[in-house]
């Protein structure tokens, strides 16, 4: 029993936003791509595939950070960094985890399941990429954003290019949130070396992060005219508007329990636009 704690602990299952950021725009797409009517079976597998690679994904990250989370107070528990799990047997789970999502692909269409070495791929890249990049968080809003393509090819099989502002939308949104949690993480980041657009933005974290809000936000506003979305779904956006500047308001005071509440409220950002979309496409048809 213990080491079932160990390793549920591994996947933070008991911490469920990182799943639902990979879950609402995934959503997204299944809605855009369907019309507005994605099948039950469609919504069961990317519901369970969020979970599972999210689940890896928290894996993969914490093997990379094995040798750095000892030193950190928030992370020095973990089991990895207490010794509690060996970093094999951590790789092990890893391909498990990544074994179960991959069976649930095979029963969808070949594109789909071309695409899904990617999801992969991604997933085991962010995690390295804070040693050699300020922009992490740009790797892992591409790990969460390919889950749309998937999507698109699950429904229509093909990729049609609208889908690429609905990638650009989510990696953009991935560089808000995650800079806001990594805000927290600042001290101990500088202490070992690794890096993040937290860092990298500094004192003009409030201006930068409004700058990439302002980005996101027309491109939702630009997949509303390309989708043929109504006045139930630019609603949803103006609230979405007045949420961001919520947010800036909170950062602009600098500290970081405000900071992770902010990361933690952010995927009600997604949700609110999922129900736009949904019941937009609802009402038209």
């Amino acid at each position: 029993m213990s080491k079932l704690r160990s390793y549920l602990s591994l996947t933070r299952l008991d911490r469920p936003v990182g799943i639902y950021l990979v879950l609402w725009p995934a959503l997204w797409a299944l809605w855009l791509a369907s019309d507005g009517m994605p099948s039950m079976y469609l919504l069961f597998v990317f519901i369970f595939g969020a979970i599972l690679m999210r689940s890896a994904g928290c894996v993969i990250n914490d093997y990379a950070d094995r040798n750095f989370d000892g030193h950190v107070e928030r992370t020095c528990c973990r089991p990895l960094a207490s010794g509690e799990i060996s970093a094999k047997a951590a790789l092990l789970f890893f391909a498990v985890l990544c074994l179960i999502a991959f069976g649930l692909v095979l029963t969808l269409n070949t594109l789909t399941v071309y695409l899904s070495f990617g999801a992969v791929f991604l997933a085991a890249l962010y995690p390295f990429m804070k040693r050699h990049t300020y922009w992490p968080q740009a790797f892992l809003g591409a790990a969460f954003a390919w889950a749309i393509p998937m999507a698109f090819a699950a429904v229509q099989n093909e990729v049609p290019w609208q889908v690429w502002p609905i990638f650009a939308a989510t990696m953009v949104w991935s560089l808000i949130y995650d800079t806001a949690y990594a805000v927290g993480d600042k001290k101990d980041d500088l202490k070992i070396g690794v890096k993040s657009t937290a860092i990298l933005f500094s004192d003009k974290l409030v201006p930068i992060t409004a700058f990439f809000q302002l980005i996101m936000w027309l491109l939702l506003v630009w997949i509303g005219f390309l989708f043929g979305l109504g006045f139930i779904y630019f609603t949803g956006l103006v609230i979405v508007a007045l949420w961001f500047v919520y947010d800036l308001k909170r950062l602009a005071q600098h500290d970081d329990k405000i900071a992770f509440t902010v990361f933690i409220q952010n995927h009600w950002i997604g949700v609110i636009v999922l129900l736009s979309i949904a019941l937009d496409l609802a009402m038209r048809t």
